[in-house]
C-alpha cells in the first residue's frame, strides 16, 4: 500500500468496530468508483469524506486513550486506501484545488522522488516541475486551513514535508553541477532514458539504439584528458557528475544492445504486466480530455504499489529467491517509474471541473483552439466564415439555465471555469468578426 508498510499488529478491541466501518467506507467507494451508468455527485463524495474524518478522530481518540498515538496496522492501511480513493473523486468532481486532492499526488511524488534518488540519475527540470507541483499543493493546504479536518491537514503536511526533504536530497546532489556542464548532463539523461524506452518497444529499434550510442560516443570525444571543458577552455564543476552518467549511459547502451530487448524469463510476467500498465497509461495520456475518470488512477496505481513492494532489499527476485540481473532490474524499474510519471502528469493536468461538465468543457477548448488558430492565420475573409463557430457556441450557451450549466436539478462543480471558456470563445468569435466587417467595409 503506497507510503504505508503492510504491518498486522493486533489491534486493540475499540479499534475493531473502526476497522468494520472503514473497510465498509471503503467498499462503497470502489463501487461508486466502478459504477459508470451516471457521473459522481459531488455531495456522495462529501458524505463519504466525512463519514472517513469521523472514524480517523475516533481512532486517533482510541490510540490516545492507550498511549499509541503513532501505531500502526491494518486500519492505516485500509484508511490510506480510503483517502487515495477520495482524494481522487476530489478532482473527478472538479474540486482539485481543495484539501483532500492533494493526498493521492503526495503519495505519487513520494514515489516518482524515491525512485529519482534510488536511480541516481535525473535532471534539474524534473526536480523543478516537483518542487512546483510541492508549491501548489502547500497553498491548497493554506487555503483549506478554516474548512478541513486539522487531522487531514497535519497528515498531508506530513506528507508534504517527507516529500520535500527527499527534494532536498535531489537537489544537493546536483548542486556542485555548473551552468556550463548543465546541457551536457541533460542531454546524457535523455539519452539513457530514450535507450530504456526503446528496449521496451515491443519490435527492438537496433538502429535507433545504435544511433544513441554513436552520439554518447560523440559527447565521449568533445573530453580533454578525460574532462569535459567550457567554452573558454576551463573545466567547470560538475565532472564527476556528468561522467559519471556518461559512463552508466555506455554500459547500458551496451547491454541493451546485447540483450535486443528480451527480458530474462523468470521476470517476463511481471514485465509484461508492467508493459500493460505502461501501455494503458500512455493511452489516457494521449485521450484524457475524453476518456479519463481521475479515480481509474487508483487502480493502476495499486498494481504498481504491490509489484514495487514486492521487492527485497530494491531488487527484484525470482520465486527461488535469485535476484535479477541488472538488465531485467534495470528494465523493470524503468517502466515503474514511467507509469508513475504518467499518473503524475494525468493528476497534474486534470481540470477543475466536474466529469458531467468535461463533455461541454472539452467541446469549448477545442473550439478554443480552432478559434485561436484561424486567428494566427489571419483571421477569415467573410463574417460567413464564422458561422458554425458562432452557432455552436450558441447552441452550448443555450444549455445555461440561470447561468448554470444544469444536470437535472444538480449544478456540478466547475461553472466558474466553464462559463470563463466560454466568454473567451465568444470574445475571440467576436473580435475576429469586427476584424471581418472591417475589411469588408474597407
Amino acid at each position: 500500500m503506497t507510503d504505508l508498510p503492510a504491518f498486522h499488529i493486533p489491534l486493540e478491541p475499540k479499534e475493531q468496530p473502526i476497522l468494520g466501518e472503514i473497510l465498509s467506507i471503503r467498499d462503497r467507494l470502489t463501487h461508486l468508483k466502478r459504477d459508470r451508468s451516471t457521473y459522481i455527485k459531488s455531495h456522495d463524495v462529501l458524505e463519504v469524506y466525512e463519514q472517513v474524518i469521523e472514524q480517523v478522530h475516533l481512532l486517533n481518540k482510541v490510540r490516545e486513550e492507550h498511549g499509541k498515538p503513532l501505531e500502526q496496522n491494518r486500519v492505516d492501511n485500509v484508511l490510506d486506501d480510503c483517502f487515495q480513493l477520495i482524494s481522487l473523486f476530489f478532482l473527478t468532481i472538479g474540486r482539485n484545488n481543495e484539501a483532500p486532492a492533494v493526498y493521492s499526488m503526495t503519495s505519487t511524488i513520494r514515489r516518482l522522488l524515491d525512485h529519482l534518488k534510488e536511480a541516481a540519475f535525473y535532471s534539474p527540470k524534473d526536480l523543478e516541475s516537483a518542487s512546483q507541483a510541492l508549491d501548489s499543493m502547500q497553498k491548497t493546504l493554506k487555503r483549506g486551513e478554516e474548512s478541513h479536518s486539522p487531522y487531514l491537514l497535519k497528515l498531508l503536511r506530513d506528507r508534504l514535508d517527507t516529500c520535500r526533504h527527499l527534494l532536498s536530497d535531489l537537489q544537493s546532489s546536483l548542486a556542485d553541477l555548473s551552468p556550463e556542464l548543465t546541457p551536457t548532463y541533460e542531454r546524457l539523461v535523455s539519452i539513457l532514458r530514450s535507450i530504456s524506452a526503446a528496449n521496451t518497444r515491443q519490435k527492438f529499434p537496433v538502429r535507433e539504439v545504435q544511433g544513441f550510442q554513436d552520439q554518447l560516443h560523440e559527447i565521449q570525444a568533445t573530453m580533454v584528458d578525460g574532462k569535459f571543458l567550457a567554452e573558454n577552455s576551463t573545466t567547470p564543476a560538475g565532472q564527476h557528475v556528468a561522467t559519471e552518467l556518461l559512463n552508466r549511459c555506455l554500459k547500458w547502451s551496451e547491454i541493451v544492445l546485447s540483450r535486443q530487448g528480451k527480458i530474462d524469463e523468470r521476470f517476463k510476467h511481471t514485465y509484461d504486466n508492467l508493459c500493460d500498465i505502461r501501455n494503458h497509461l500512455e493511452k489516457l495520456s494521449i485521450t484524457q480530455a475524453w476518456s479519463l475518470r481521475e479515480t481509474d488512477l487508483y487502480d493502476y496505481q495499486r498494481q504498481l504499489d504491490r509489484i514495487d513492494g514486492s521487492r527485497v532489499n530494491g531488487n527484484f527476485e525470482d520465486s527461488s529467491g535469485v535476484k535479477a540481473d541488472l538488465h531485467a532490474q534495470r528494465t523493470l524499474l524503468y517502466l515503474i517509474r514511467r507509469s508513475y510519471a504518467y499518473i503524475y502528469t494525468l493528476i497534474v493536468s486534470s481540470e477543475p471541473v466536474s466529469e458531467a461538465l468535461l463533455p461541454v468543457f472539452n467541446q469549448l477548448q477545442t473550439l478554443r483552439r480552432c478559434l485561436l488558430e484561424v486567428k494566427r492565420s489571419g483571421g477569415v475573409s467573410s463574417p460567413r466564415e464564422l458561422y458554425p463557430y458562432s452557432m455552436k457556441l450558441n447552441s452550448i450557451d443555450n444549455m445555461r439555465i440561470d447561468g448554470k450549466f444544469m444536470v437535472g436539478s444538480d449544478i456540478p462543480e466547475g461553472q466558474g471555469s466553464v462559463n470563463s471558456l466560454l466568454a473567451e470563445c465568444f470574445d475571440l468569435n467576436y473580435e475576429l468578426r469586427v476584424e471581418a466587417e472591417d475589411n469588408d467595409s474597407s
